[in-house]
């Protein structure tokens, strides 16, 4: 194992520890301000992938080639199916103060964890395609993924909000 491999997965671990701390620690606070920052994201993502994509159209010596078609679907359809089964898990609850709280999930710790490893276990089956083509593949299935569950949970969280 290489360094940069090393460090994809300590990445991977200081994610999983900072995703699952902050879900815990939201579940005793109210969402504010109409529950908009659960959009950010979204919109953080666009521009770093945005801009990492353009650093990958100007590598040294190394042709930029993007993707077939079937591949990027194939990424867009995983990352679907990662973000259904993390909105799946995410709910929430209206309390007696008339605020909208995250419900608790005592499973969701479990789920994030399995999607990181699921995500990890295809970043070593596909070691073989070239290093452009690796990362927007996984890009796409991190923004799809993120997407889902990101504007999925604003859509429960509003429904919540609004009484319905």
């Amino acid at each position: 194992m290489n360094t940069q491999e090393l460090t994809g997965y300590a990445f991977a671990a200081v994610i999983i520890l900072l995703v699952i701390w902050l879900r815990s620690r939201g579940t005793g606070r109210p969402i504010r301000n109409r529950g908009i920052g659960m959009l950010f994201p979204v919109l953080l993502l666009l521009i770093v992938f945005g801009f990492t994509i353009q650093s990958l159209t100007h590598i040294p010596d190394h042709p930029f080639r993007m993707p077939a078609l079937w591949e990027l679907l194939l990424a867009g359809l995983l990352g679907v199916g990662l973000g259904s089964i993390m909105l799946y898990h995410t709910g929430y609850e209206k309390r007696e103060d008339g605020l909208v709280y995250s419900r608790r999930n005592k499973n969701f710790k479990y789920v994030i964890i399995a999607v990181i490893v699921i995500r990890i276990a295809l970043s070593q089956y596909f070691k073989g395609l070239d290093y452009t083509e690796f990362t927007i593949l996984t890009m796409v299935l991190a923004y799809v993924y993120v997407c889902v569950w990101r504007i999925g949970s604003f859509i429960k969280f509003r429904r919540i909000y609004s009484g319905n």
